[in-house]
């Protein structure tokens, strides 16, 4: 069945931090659905970030936020539409306190089959790996 939208849930140690993190990527943040405990970060008309504080995140799960300077437990990707917008949503993140990980190997599968990625991790640790590839539609067809 087809969705219309994900919203993304992640934790967060600052709220505040985090929403102007986002901000800074060009994503704003809907007033609307943001209160103490959380804020409704709009990626596009598709996706949206629920950043959560930590007790709140934990009361959807019941279960501990695990140590994500430790692991990572899910990486985000998306989709982009030139390597020159990757680049400028990379260079924002690392502008706004997120780090770079890079990996030359991967680096190197992408390019062999015409991708630009890049890795960036925002200040709780989240793995974003925002990429751009020319003909997308071939990775989601079902076979």
């Amino acid at each position: 069945m087809p969705t219309k939208m994900i919203f993304v849930n992640l934790p967060v140690a600052d709220l505040d931090r985090s929403k102007s993190f986002y901000r800074a990527l060009g994503w704003p943040v809907n007033e609307q659905f943001t209160d103490d405990n959380a804020a409704c970060v709009v990626v596009d008309d598709n996706i949206c970030l629920m950043l959560l504080v930590p007790k709140f995140f934990e009361s959807f799960t019941g279960r501990p936020i695990p140590d994500r300077a430790a692991g990572t437990g899910s990486l985000y990707a998306l989709l982009l539409g030139s390597a020159a917008e990757v680049d400028q949503l990379v260079t924002a993140a690392l502008a706004s306190g997120g780090t770079e990980h890079v990996d030359e190997d991967k680096r190197r599968q992408e390019r062999a089959v015409g991708m630009h990625g890049r890795t960036f991790i925002d200040p709780d640790g989240h793995h974003w790996e925002p990429f751009y590839m020319p003909q997308p539609g071939v990775v989601c067809e079902s076979a």
